[in-house]
């Protein structure tokens, strides 16, 4: 094992899924019981781990991150195996984040036991929503009966547990969507991600709103909604630490998500994982191979999965901190838009009360969190 030196995360992508949900747009494929003999993939995923390891150097390892796809498919044998490889590969932090994501069926939560003697201890549950109504909009395979089960199974087999869920759905109302919050978070769940339904339009979704059957989303309805999900967490015990996702105390906030928004480095294998490595004092953009049969052929030829790696710029490297750095609370390092000439470009926004300057640190306001995208690309334009 090679010395500690900056924090790194992993993410390890598992494309199967029971069923592909209308509006997902994320690298998966139907499992139709592969997922139970895809020792190929496994293989060709830990070999992409050990050959990255070496290209990268060492590293203080932060997190590592199942997702997909649905990794609660996975042997949790395979599970073990990876999760004892990254270990072996860099030196472990003593808090070692180790997350996996999963759907609340039953054939999933009965192998939750079996997900944490394999070495996870954060489990991501997509409940979604937890009104039959909601759920048959968004075809999930499960019932709102089925998801609290499934709530109540995690929290009793693993020390954190998230939920995600999505708002702004047709006809959702805020008292419906505070009723979902208060009843999600009832059983002692301490993180909850709530996103707003978005349609992009490669989905079925998509389609439909290109069709004119389903309406798009109503952005000031989207809004007046993150309003309701920000008060009813905060009254909860609830901390907006970033725009999406909500916590109870700091220890109960993700890890991994804040390597991504931190401009940490982390190494991302699978089918079409992206990664952000350092290599010889440089950082790269890496893309696997997106095709199940071309990801381990090219980790087979190769060595890596990589389909593509580029070189980041400083500059670019810059603006990738700032851009994900304001969405959490703390912030980013008046230092960053300093060293990018951005500072007369702060001074309006400042003045405007979407970003607020202090102790060094630059942090997107409540109403500048609203128009992130906005005010981020005024920054950095």
């Amino acid at each position: 094992m090679a010395e500690a030196g900056a924090p790194l995360g992993v993410y390890i992508h598992w494309p199967y899924c029971e069923r592909i949900c209308p509006y997902c747009d994320f690298n998966v494929v139907r499992d139709r019981g592969r997922s139970a003999r895809a020792e190929a993939l496994t293989a060709a995923i830990a070999a992409d781990l050990r050959a990255q390891a070496a290209l990268a150097g060492p590293a203080r390892l932060a997190s590592i991150y199942f997702g997909g796809g649905t990794p609660s498919l996975m042997p949790p044998e395979a599970v073990g195996e990876l999760i004892a490889l990254a270990r072996g590969l860099w030196t472990a932090e003593p808090d070692l984040e180790i997350t996996l994501e999963a759907n609340p069926t039953d054939a999933e939560t009965g192998r939750f036991r079996a997900f944490a003697e394999a070495g996870v201890n954060r489990l991501s549950l997509g409940v979604q929503a937890l009104d039959d109504a909601a759920l048959g909009l968004l075809k999930r395979n499960h019932d709102a009966a089925a998801a609290l089960r499934a709530v109540e199974t995690a929290v009793g087999v693993f020390p954190r547990v998230s939920l995600d869920l999505i708002y702004a759905l047709p006809g959702q109302t805020a008292q419906a969507w505070t009723e979902t919050l208060r009843r999600a978070t009832a059983l002692g769940t301490e993180h909850v991600s709530a996103y707003q339904l978005t349609i992009e339009a490669t989905t079925p979704f998509g389609r439909a709103v290109g069709r004119g059957q389903m309406a798009a989303p109503d952005a000031d309805r989207g809004a007046d909604l993150y309003e309701t999900t920000i008060e009813t967490l905060a009254g909860l015990g609830f901390d907006a630490y970033e725009v999406s996702n909500f916590a109870r105390g700091r220890a109960a906030r993700s890890r991994h998500n804040l390597v991504y928004w931190r401009g940490e480095a982390y190494v991302g294998v699978g089918p079409g994982a992206h990664g952000r490595v350092v290599m010889d004092g440089a950082r790269y953009a890496t893309e696997a191979e997106s095709g199940i049969e071309a990801y381990v052929r090219r980790v087979a030829e190769t060595g890596t999965g990589w389909a593509r790696r580029e070189p980041v710029a400083p500059s670019e490297v810059l603006e990738e901190r700032i851009l994900m750095g304001l969405r959490i609370d703390e912030g980013v390092a008046l230092d960053d838009v300093a060293a990018l000439g951005r500072l007369d470009a702060l001074a309006p926004l400042t003045e405007g009360g979407w970003l607020t300057v202090d102790g060094g640190r630059v942090r997107a306001t409540r109403a500048g969190r609203l128009l992130l995208d906005r005010v981020t690309g005024e920054l950095l334009a």
